[in-house]
């Protein structure tokens, strides 16, 4: 090591080795509009037409214009960034300006009460406490009104009133049943008390679609279908029960397969006898609108009708994960709509902070919302004036001109689409499926794990054709896309509003390209080895 000089591979070595293998170690040096830029060997700058955008984080482009001069505006007033457990005007206005377009998308005047956090994951841990908390405050409530019946039974009894049933009891599994009255009752409180002890040690549960993505901190991890990323954490934090999104019926037979209750005492004619009651088993149902991660797959209304019939059925409360999908970039502020979903919490992050500031928010139905929860979680670099000015302002660019951004962000996806059609059309032995809304679609590849090409098929079977083919689409053509990382196949589109026709023309080219070497299983070209055979 040269003495004096800083040491390098520090930052995720084993990453930075696996982009090297794909080619995707690439460094960039700029950004604008729809490209980041690179250097050449002579030091010029290279353009990327970049389709991975911050994976949804820059609908409106790298550095927009606006925001990059709002941003210096705020920061040359010396804005306090810092005041934390003070008036934070700036973030109630964006709450409200949250509220009157959810307003406007559900049709009517519930309001939301805003949690303000960093990152997505963040957003959705928080929402998911405040889920725990609502659970928690309902078992209170649930054991304090089984503490009352059993003292009114206890006082009847005592009060020669009222016996135990025989059938109490077995029901309760008190096996030695005193011939004393208060002594029998006092057993069969004993033996409820075991059996509700028991239900009240587990931790909840929460319920997510197959493919889900919610996340890697410790919580949000588990609401992750990917086990590889799931697996390694599984004792740090309560479980998911995972849920097809084509199987009708699916969740209602998870739920009473889970179904668990207290015992609780009623005396009906004098007679003291043990009933059920339904005990909160599931904290939340979490999903996407529309899967990213899980490889752009989108809910199916009758999946969602499904999920609000459910969970409306067993009091559960539905989260709704607009952290890729949400802030216009499927054409509407939201993506749930659509498919006739309503949240009782969604999570926004990504492109709320116009690319330039980290900035999430968790937005709570006031009839689910607990004022508690504000003094027992907080964040120390959320709600802060800057990223909440910023995200204000976000807002005004995508509500201009009665949604126009909306309507272009709809338009480009859809010229997008049929573009990717075509291509699917011309290479159907390649690529398998196309499919998304607006600027999140994605592009599936048939599995090559059986290709001749040697390069191909272990590139397959190892997980990282996906990568391989983003490789080749950034060496050979300057376009940047990234395979999601739950579906190793699917290539994942999250452009800006600022694409034009020229780039995705340029898309076109490149996809043609890569699929004409996986066509032809020109292996050394694939990874850059020499000229493509045709």
């Amino acid at each position: 090591m040269n003495p004096g000089a800083p040491e390098t591979g520090l930052a995720e070595p084993h990453l930075a080795e696996i982009l090297k293998t794909v080619s995707l170690d690439v460094e960039y040096v700029r950004a604008a509009g729809n490209h980041l830029f690179r250097l050449d060997d002579n030091g010029r700058e290279v353009p990327v037409l970049d389709f991975v955008g911050g994976f949804g984080s820059v609908l409106l482009g790298h550095n927009d214009p606006e925001i990059v001069a709002y941003a210096r505006k705020l920061l040359d007033k010396q804005l306090p960034i810092h005041a934390q457990f003070s008036r934070a005007s700036h973030a109630d206005r964006l709450a409200a300006a949250l509220n009157e377009i959810l307003r406007r998308e559900h049709g009517d005047d519930e309001r939301y009460f805003a949690i303000f956090a960093n990152s997505g994951a963040e957003a959705v841990e928080a929402a998911v406490k405040h889920a725990e908390l609502d659970r928690t405050l309902r078992v209170a409530a649930l054991t304090d009104g089984i503490a009352a019946n059993v003292e009114a039974a206890r006082a009847l009894v005592r009060a020669g009133r009222a016996v135990v049933a025989d059938g109490a009891f077995d029901r309760a599994g008190v096996r030695e049943r005193p011939q004393d009255p208060e002594a029998g009752f006092d057993a069969l409180v004993a033996g409820i008390e075991r059996h509700n002890a028991h239900r009240l040690s587990a931790p909840p549960l929460f319920l997510a679609p197959e493919g889900a993505f919610h996340g890697k901190l410790m919580g949000s991890v588990q609401l992750t279908h990917n086990e590889a990323f799931r697996a390694p954490f599984r004792s740090l934090a309560a479980q998911a029960r995972f849920i097809p999104l084509d199987q009708p019926g699916a969740i209602r037979k998870t739920v009473d397969a889970e179904r668990a209750v207290l015992y609780d005492v009623v005396v009906v004619d004098g007679s003291v006898t043990v009933v059920d009651r339904d005990f909160p088993v599931f904290c939340a149902f979490v999903l996407e609108p529309i899967q990213g991660e899980g490889g752009i797959h989108e809910v199916p209304p009758e999946f969602a009708r499904e999920v609000r019939r459910t969970c409306d059925a067993i009091g559960c409360p539905v989260i709704v994960d607009e952290i890729q999908s949400g802030m216009g970039r499927t054409g509407s502020f939201l993506a749930a709509p659509a498919a006739g979903l309503r949240g009782d919490y969604y999570t926004l992050a990504k492109s709320l902070g116009g690319g330039v500031a980290k900035t999430s928010v968790a937005l709570i139905r006031e009839s689910h919302y607990h004022k508690e929860f504000e003094l027992v979680h907080s964040s120390t670099f959320a709600k802060d004036g800057f990223s909440s000015l910023i995200a204000l302002k976000v807002l005004e660019l995508l509500e201009a001109d009665g949604g126009a951004l909306y309507r272009r962000a709809g338009e480009l996806g859809r010229g997008l689409l049929a573009m990717l059609e075509a291509v699917r059309a011309e290479f159907p032995d390649v690529i398998k499926d196309v499919r998304g809304r607006g600027l999140m679609l994605g592009v599936e590849f048939h599995d090559r794990s059986d290709a001749e090409a040697p390069a191909v098929r272990d590139l397959a079977r190892s997980g990282f054709l996906g990568y391989a083919v983003a490789g080749y689409l950034l060496r050979e053509h300057a376009v940047r896309l990234f395979p999601t990382g739950s579906a190793v196949n699917t290539l994942r589109l999250e452009p800006s509003v600022r694409l034009t026709d020229d780039g995705i023309d340029q898309l076109r080219t490149a996809l043609r390209g890569v699929c004409s070497v996986l066509r032809a299983e020109d292996g050394q070209r694939f990874l850059g080895g020499g000229p493509a055979t045709s």
